[in-house]
C-alpha cells in the first residue's frame, strides 16, 4: 500500500471517526485538559481533533501491520529501554508490559515477537463480536496470543508469565470496575489490579511502555521505562494499592509527552460519569 493511497484512506477515515464518535468530544476534551489544563478554545478543539486523527492512524496502520515483513518494521521503529525487558526475562518470572491506551502499541508488539519472544495480550471484548473477531484475527497472524478479559483471562496470564513470556495489559482503563483506587491526573478513580495482582503473585518485572507515533508514515517510537518497585512490604491490599498508584505515575510521564495520541474516549473518572449524567 502506497503512502499516497494510505493518506487518502487516512482522509477519509477521520471525518467518519469524528461523526461516528462525536458524542465522545465532550469526554476527550475533559481528558485532554486533565493532561493539560491550560488548554482552552480553539487550541482545545484543535488537540481533540487531533486525538481522533491519531485514533484513526491507530487502525489504518495496525491493519497494515500483516503485510509488513521483519525489515520494513525494523526500519521505523526505535526502542528506547529495551534492557528492562531482557533483565527482567534473565530474572526468570516473565515479564508485565503496562500500557495505556496510546499511539501504535501493536507495532511494539510485532517488534518483539519478530526479537524471537512469545507476547500475550489482554484484551477486552467489544460490543461488536465482528469487529472483535477480526482484531483476534488480525493479532492472531502475526503471533499475538491473545487472552481475552473474561473469567478465564487470570489463569492464562498467570501461565503465560509462570513459562517466563511476556504480557501486555492496556491499564489506563478499569473495564470490570473493581480496580485499584489512584489519583490519576489529579482525580481519583480506579485502575485495574492485574498489574500488580500478578507483578505480586509471580514476581514478574512491571513495565510501564509507551509507542508514539512519528512524523512519517508507519514511523514510531517506544519507550520502556524501568521496572517498578513490586517488593512485598504490607498487606496484599496495600501493596497493590501503591504499585498501582506508581504506575499510574509512570502512565502519567508517558501520556503527558504526546497527550493527542491518547486514545480514551469513555467515562474514566466519577466526575465524568457525573457530567455526562447532569447533560443527558
Amino acid at each position: 500500500m502506497s503512502p499516497d493511497l494510505v493518506a487518502r484512506i487516512s482522509a477519509v477515515l477521520v471525518p467518519i471517526v469524528c461523526v461516528f464518535m462525536r458524542k465522545q468530544r465532550k469526554i476527550v476534551a475533559r481528558n485532554m485538559r486533565r493532561v493539560n489544563p491550560d488548554l482552552h478554545g480553539r487550541q482545545l478543539r484543535r488537540t481533540v481533533r487531533m486525538s481522533y486523527q491519531s485514533y484513526a492512524r491507530y487502525f489504518v496502520e495496525t491493519f497494515r501491520l500483516p503485510g509488513l515483513d521483519k525489515k520494513a518494521i525494523d526500519a521505523k521503529i526505535s526502542i528506547s529501554g529495551f534492557e528492562h525487558i531482557k533483565n527482567g526475562l534473565d530474572l526468570g518470572k516473565g515479564v508485565i508490559l503496562a500500557l495505556p491506551h496510546l499511539g501504535g502499541w501493536e507495532w511494539s508488539g510485532r517488534w518483539l515477537i519478530h526479537q524471537g519472544h512469545n507476547l500475550h495480550a489482554v484484551v477486552e471484548k467489544l460490543e461488536s463480536q465482528a469487529l472483535f473477531e477480526l482484531f483476534l484475527e488480525l493479532r492472531t497472524s502475526y503471533g499475538v496470543s491473545v487472552i481475552p478479559l473474561d473469567e478465564n483471562a487470570g489463569v492464562a496470564v498467570q501461565e503465560a508469565l509462570t513459562k517466563n513470556q511476556i504480557v501486555a495489559l492496556l491499564c489506563d482503563r478499569d473495564l470490570q470496575g473493581n480496580g485499584i483506587e489512584v489519583e490519576f491526573f489529579g482525580e481519583r478513580t480506579t485502575v485495574p489490579a492485574g498489574p500488580a495482582f500478578f507483578a505480586l503473585r509471580t514476581g514478574a518485572a512491571l513495565l510501564p511502555l509507551g509507542t508514539y507515533f512519528g512524523d512519517d508514515l508507519d514511523q514510531h517510537e517506544t519507550i520502556v521505562r524501568p521496572p517498578i518497585n513490586v517488593a512485598r512490604t504490607g498487606s496484599l491490599r496495600s501493596d497493590m494499592s501503591e504499585i498501582s498508584q506508581a504506575l499510574v505515575k509512570e502512565l502519567e510521564y508517558l501520556i503527558r509527552r504526546a497527550p493527542e495520541q491518547w486514545h480514551l474516549f469513555q467515562p474514566n473518572w466519577p466526575s465524568d460519569r457525573l457530567e455526562l449524567e447532569r447533560v443527558s
